[in-house]
């Protein structure tokens, strides 16, 4: 979608500080970082939230998942722990419209969030 900055960031007309890349998905640093690490991780075909995702997306669900572990993992988090998020909505705080999820780590994590 040429007005969604996610799809602008999968073709490179964003750019972004990429941390992991394949064929599927893409992790990188968000901007406006809410933890000492702070990576989103989108799927490169746009879905606007998870509740568009159909029953032919639940592998790419799960590499979502398995790629936010990994990400952990690379940023030193797999031990002290870490936070993975997903919002759905305008109420929930999304702002961008293209399925993401946020690896945060690097520092204690409150419950209840939000």
């Amino acid at each position: 979608m040429d007005n969604c900055i996610f799809c602008r960031i999968v073709n490179r007309a964003i750019p972004a500080k990429i941390v992991h890349e394949d064929d599927r998905v893409l992790a990188f640093e968000d901007v406006n970082a809410q933890a000492p690490v702070h990576i989103l991780v989108i799927p490169k075909r746009h879905l606007a939230a998870v509740q568009n995702c159909q029953d032919g997306d639940q592998a790419l669900l799960g590499h979502l998942l398995m790629t936010c572990s990994k990400v952990a993992a690379m940023k030193n988090l797999a031990e002290s722990g870490y936070r993975i998020v997903t919002n759905t909505g305008a109420d929930s705080g999304q702002t961008v419209f293209h399925l993401h999820l946020h690896v945060l780590g690097g520092r204690h994590m409150a419950w209840p969030p939000g």
